[in-house]
């Protein structure tokens, strides 16, 4: 990870969410999602990258008009109101998207994707067949014989139902050598490779042209028309797909599209392990036809479980993140999700477990270390951080607090959030049993007996290192933990003076005061 030096020039860093559909409210495994790509956005922007945020909700699908008529509400309304609960979602989550677009009512978001299937058609891959094949409503795709288990969808677990009409399709065949070059080069990363090599697998196999239109009586006239035939609307995930760009004004090529995507240093998506194949094989193939740049990083994380099984809107085991977020707070929702949840792994949820975290981890560990240096500081240097005796060695709590920011960066760089926070928590358990080592209570003991002289003078400096390495600890965690807990990190950043995570005044000499504590128990 490349920290930016020169100010006067921040390179670009674009990071989004997919778009999620908005037929039900949001269940815990999309909060994962967004917790993952706000630490990102967080972490870029600390390093002093120029950072967009996008996030937004999928809103064309068959599946939202299924879910209104089930309601027995327009279409128009059910969508409206549930992206209303993902924006609801992510403020509770102290993310901090700096757009979301909605694909059924943000004029920009249709006049782009009519661009880019324009686009597309003038380069020639853009023909009209008639089509039967099984379809999943659920998944928004037509699927193989070959592809379903046991006769069900792989993901869902329904019978797909068949479908025959006459469909607009897309060249995917032709792109396929192009895609395996940008891939196996690592022009195109897909991270973690266990993916990677999935989707070299279907490269491999070949690809096939897929549909990307369907009827408008199918569709009960929901969506965007195609360019030039009201009897058609775009396939959801031509439409889908496109908010990246469209949602950076790319209609008009106007200056977010130019700085965040056109111009980007970096252009990275952050997906669900079930839509990697739309992202890291249809999406690109659509930038390449379109002629547009790519996105360089498609980072891929696994499902959130409970009790091993996938969450689903469908299976009814569905985890509501918002009272789990009043009860325990936003920062110990995103503690779990990012540091209990492998970050490319299926990893499974539970309240007890979060419990748990939340007391021995947060409270027992972290919040415990904040207010014991604090109030040590404040006990016996007057609330101010003391200079470190000329002659005393590094400790290893030093040499760890040092090393902090490279290894949390190079854990980052890798998607390996869960690794990130665990360097920190090693840290934090470093200061911890520095404190235990050294009994700084002894010392000031030690120091009201002995009374003037030059062993009292020693042992000061002693207490005064000790005080100091452990400050400085304390200041390395704070800025550390800032993308992931930014809540907690903010309060513990003004308990050491400071106005940011990005402020740099030097320690010694910094008033500092303990304040309340980080995590209640």
């Amino acid at each position: 990870m490349n920290y930016v030096t020169d100010t006067r020039r921040r390179p670009s860093w674009y990071i989004t969410t997919a778009i999620p559909y908005v037929n039900a409210a949001p269940h815990i495994g999309f909060a994962l999602e967004l917790v993952q790509a706000d630490c990102l956005a967080r972490f870029h922007q600390a390093a002093g990258y120029d950072v967009r945020f996008q996030t937004g909700s999928d809103e064309n699908s068959l599946k939202n008009v299924v879910a209104a008529q089930k309601a027995g509400v327009p279409t128009r309304q059910l969508v409206a109101d549930n992206a209303q609960l993902f924006v609801r979602l992510g403020n509770a989550l102290n993310t901090r998207a700096d757009g979301f677009i909605r694909t059924s009512a943000d004029a920009r978001h249709r006049l782009g994707v009519e661009k880019l299937w324009r686009a597309a058609d003038a380069r020639g891959d853009i023909y009209k067949k008639a089509y039967k094949g099984l379809y999943c409503v659920g998944c928004e795709q037509f699927y193989r014989p070959d592809d379903l288990d046991d006769g069900r969808c792989p993901e869902h677990g329904t019978e797909p139902e068949e479908v025959a009409e006459e469909n607009y399709f897309f060249r995917l065949s032709r792109y396929r050598d192009t895609l395996f070059d940008l891939i196996t080069s690592g022009t195109l990363s897909i991270e973690p490779a266990s993916r990677r090599n999935e989707v070299l697998r279907w490269l491999e196999d070949g690809l096939e042209d897929f549909s990307i239109s369907r009827s408008s009586e199918r569709a009960h006239g929901w969506g965007l028309p195609v360019p030039g035939d009201p009897d058609q609307v775009i396939y959801v995930w031509f439409d889908a797909l496109g908010n990246y760009v469209t949602a950076l004004d790319y209609d008009i090529e106007g200056g977010l599209y130019q700085r965040y995507w056109a111009d980007a240093e970096r252009r990275s998506h952050v997906v669900g392990k079930g839509i990697t194949r739309f992202h890291a094989i249809y999406w690109p193939a659509m930038l390449l036809s379109a002629g547009l740049p790519l996105p360089d990083r498609i980072l891929v994380h696994g499902y959130v479980t409970v009790e091993g099984d996938k969450i689903g809107k469908s299976t009814g085991n569905a985890v509501d993140p918002l009272p789990v977020i009043a009860t325990h707070g936003a920062d110990a929702l995103r503690y779990y999700l990012l540091r209990h949840i492998r970050t490319a792994e299926d990893g499974d949820f539970s309240l007890e477990r979060l419990a748990q975290a939340y007391d021995t981890e947060l409270a027992g560990q972290f919040g415990n270390l904040a207010n014991r240096v604090l109030s040590l500081i404040e006990r016996y240097t007057d609330s101010v951080v003391p200079a470190r005796a000329d002659v005393a060695e590094t400790t290893a709590l030093g040499q760890a607090a040092e090393a902090l920011p490279d290894v949390v960066a190079a854990h980052v760089e890798r998607f390996s959030l869960h690794e990130a926070l665990a360097a920190i928590w090693e840290v934090i358990g470093e200061a911890n049993r520095h404190v235990a080592a050294t009994e700084p209570w002894s010392l000031a003991k030690r120091i009201a007996a002995l009374g003037d002289g030059a062993e009292a003078d020693a042992v000061q400096q002693e207490l005064d290192t000790c005080l100091h390495d452990l400050a400085a600890a304390l200041d390395a965690i704070a800025r550390a933990c800032w993308p992931f807990l930014p809540e907690a990190s903010e309060k513990l950043l003004a308990q050491l003076g400071l106005t940011s995570a990005a402020d740099r005044r030097p320690l010694t000499g910094r008033r500092v005061r303990s304040g309340s504590v980080l995590f209640p128990r």
